[in-house]
């Protein structure tokens, strides 16, 4: 059984990408929305919630587990490799495509506070922005808008523009989504950014497909495929799990 979990909805945008590799396999996906947003939480806080997820996901019978969410990657999965016998995925900032595809030399990173603070993301920067300028903004309020079910109208339009605007305004044409409810923003996104700046194609930059090979490649080599008795996927939360469940129905 593969585990998954996030802050919310946001990690099913990685299991619908897994799902397409995998479509055999057994999910577990725990959305521990009662605790939602992470972006502004303290490492401590987030590790704790990290570990007790991890140890609910092992009880359930998880064999290797994803951690779909970029700011409990980032200030977890170190810990959490230490802490458990088990192999864990998580997820990084396209930073790499994202520079290798831009024409204008500029990748905007879309990303939560816990994110762009990380040294994680601060690594990955430096290690792939060789020749290009990288800038970041955080998605104020990109967040709640998906796990409130709202990503498209008025509001999500203001609430995106307002953080993709200034990315746009110095110069970039590659936008990449470090934090995975944002792909759920993703035609709102690109609609905004045909409307800013209809001169310039602009290219928006998931990374849960990378994520998913990566997953697959792991379980390969570990000899974890087939993995459980599949198919099928539990979903669990902290909280009001009812978005989870309408939106789990829509995307698989």
């Amino acid at each position: 059984m593969i585990g998954i979990f996030d802050s919310g909805v946001g990690g099913l945008s990685v299991l619908r990408e897994i799902r397409k590799l995998l479509p055999e396999e057994k999910y577990i996906y725990y959305s521990d929305n009662a605790h939602c947003p992470y972006g502004e939480k303290s490492q401590e806080y987030i590790i704790d919630r990290a570990r007790e997820i991890t140890r609910f996901l092992l009880s359930q019978g998880a064999e290797i587990i994803v951690v779909a969410c970029n700011t409990a990657t980032a200030a977890a999965i170190a810990t959490l490799r230490k802490e458990f016998d088990v192999s864990f995925i998580g997820m990084e900032p396209a930073v790499k495509p994202g520079a290798a595809i831009t024409k204008t030399g500029v990748v905007g990173v879309l990303a939560t506070a816990g994110t762009l603070n990380a040294d994680k993301y601060h690594m990955t920067r430096e290690k792939y922005s060789e020749g290009v300028r990288v800038v970041e903004h955080i998605g104020q309020g990109f967040v709640e808008l998906v796990e409130s079910g709202e990503t498209s109208g008025s509001r999500a339009e203001q609430v995106v523009e307002a953080s993709l605007k200034p990315l746009l305004d110095q110069g970039a044409d590659t936008i990449v989504l470090g934090c995975t409810h944002y792909p759920f923003l993703s035609d709102t996104i690109s609609r905004i950014a045909s409307r800013l700046v209809p001169e310039r194609k602009v290219t928006v930059i998931d990374p849960a497909p990378a994520v998913a090979r990566h997953l697959a490649d792991v379980m390969r080599q570990e000899g974890l495929l087939p993995c459980g008795d599949g198919p099928g996927t539990d979903l669990y939360s902290s909280g009001d799990g009812s978005l989870l469940n309408k939106l789990y129905k829509k995307i698989i």
